[in-house]
């Protein structure tokens, strides 16, 4: 038999499409808002939109023969101030704006340096109050027996981030300072806990649901090879190294390497060496210079990307939560914006060949 008659057709609600589905009711949100396939509902009711039972599942149906598995790269350097904050925060902005793909940033650093070049300083602090946060799903785990999670994806989950008008496909999973006290007592958490026995597998329990919403998911981890960096890595397909181009910000790569490809073998999953990216880089520098040839020549280590970022004060301002139109604006006009635009279009290649 075929699909029931329209006229004799169900009605269903965002909660039950997300019940057909298997997934979230953030991801039917984000199917809805991003797809121009997803069905149109018959009616908006107070109590939200329905649409027809049938209609839903033939959506589904070809959306499971269509959709593509997303890319989820971990960003990731020993040492702090080497650049990865706007390394991950251009690489988000870039691949929406400049090449049409929808964008997941997880900060999982609690320094929230990332969140708040995001999303600015008082909507972080509004959702860290509220425990909106990431910190609140490690807490979840070391809850006594008893206590129900209190970790909200879809209320944590901030959806078109970014204040550049041209960047309109980001969504962000915001940080909180309370992961520096959380990290150090995750290792003591006892098994079988909310989303995992596992103090590694968290973050994986908590948004495997949406991760394939999106084209790629950037995993930005704190500067050393906790609990927390290990989440990020269990999610990932590859990993980037962000890095000034001098003897310290580059001395922990091998144990980068070392680190990342033990904990892979463990879990019977492969993480890709996706590539190096030279940051605040100075030409004029020797020591810059010959750094990047030691690197390159180096075949143990990873690719170092071709692209490499410059030291500039329009980079080093882009931190900054403000407004602006363009990319240009806030990478600004004197060869930066055209590198960090390289940069991605080179980091898609690397990625869709190793990932």
């Amino acid at each position: 038999m075929g699909d029931t008659p329209e006229e004799e057709d169900q009605l269903v609600g965002l909660f039950e499409v997300s019940e057909m589905a298997g997934v979230g009711r953030t991801a039917v949100a984000n199917w809805r808002t991003r797809d121009n396939g997803f069905p149109a509902p018959i009616a908006d009711l107070r109590s939200g939109p329905v649409f027809r039972e049938s209609q839903i599942r033939r959506y589904l149906k070809q959306r499971k023969r269509h959709v593509a598995k997303a890319h989820v790269i971990a960003t990731i350097n020993l040492k702090g101030g080497v650049g990865k904050t706007t390394t991950t925060a251009g690489l988000a902005e870039f691949l929406s704006a400049e090449f049409n793909k929808r964008v997941l940033v997880i900060d999982l650093d609690p320094q929230t340096n990332l969140t708040t070049v995001l999303i600015g300083e008082k909507k972080w602090e509004e959702l860290n109050d509220d425990g909106y946060t990431l910190a609140t799903l490690f807490k979840d785990a070391l809850r006594p027996e008893g206590e129900p999670p209190e970790f909200d994806l879809e209320k944590t989950l901030q959806r078109n981030v970014s204040p550049v008008g041209a960047v309109t496909k980001v969504d962000l999973l915001p940080s909180s300072l309370d992961l520096i006290d959380v990290q150090d007592r995750l290792a003591s958490m006892s098994s079988g806990r909310f989303y995992s026995n596992n103090p590694t597998d968290l973050l994986r329990k908590a948004v495997w649901k949406i991760i394939d919403d999106y084209d790629y998911v950037l995993v930005d981890c704190p500067p050393n090879l906790g609990i927390v960096t290990l989440n990020g890595l269990r999610i990932s397909d590859g990993y980037i190294i962000p890095t000034i181009p001098d003897v310290l910000s580059t001395y922990g790569i091998p144990q980068i390497q070392r680190h990342v490809k033990a904990f892979a073998d463990d879990n019977a999953q492969p993480i890709a060496e996706i590539g190096i990216v030279v940051t605040k880089y100075r030409a004029a520098s020797t020591v810059h210079r010959n750094t990047v040839l030691r690197l390159e020549a180096d075949e143990e280590l990873p690719d170092v990307l071709q692209t490499y970022i410059p030291e500039r004060d329009a980079i080093a301002g882009s931190a900054e939560f403000v407004d602006r139109s363009t990319l240009r604006q806030k990478y600004g006009y004197q060869g930066e914006y055209k590198a960090f635009r390289s940069m991605t279009e080179e980091f898609i290649e690397l990625v869709e060949e190793k990932a």
